[in-house]
């Protein structure tokens, strides 16, 4: 069997690499939030918004524009929130 001889250094980076997995597998299960991301043009965009909203009313599923952004060529990239059900 061959041994590799670890750093102080390298252990340190296996154990924080360890932390933010388990971080990560944490926040996705506690994360009830439905999202879908978009990228569009500005009127695209502002009707699949719109659409978004009809189907999900803000009082029943929290609907929420979470992120937006224009890109370089003008389109627009945004993310859609909402819960799973409210029924």
């Amino acid at each position: 069997m061959i041994y590799t001889r670890k750093t102080p250094a390298d252990v340190a980076r296996s154990l924080a690499e360890r932390g933010r997995q388990r971080a990560r597998a944490r926040d996705f299960a506690e994360d009830s939030w439905r999202r879908e991301t978009f990228t569009l043009p500005r009127s695209a965009a502002r009707e699949k918004a719109r659409e978004f909203f009809q189907r999900f009313p803000k009082a029943a599923y929290m609907t929420e524009v979470e992120r937006w952004r224009e890109l370089e060529d003008g389109r627009i990239e945004f993310t859609m929130r909402r819960l799973p059900t409210a029924d």
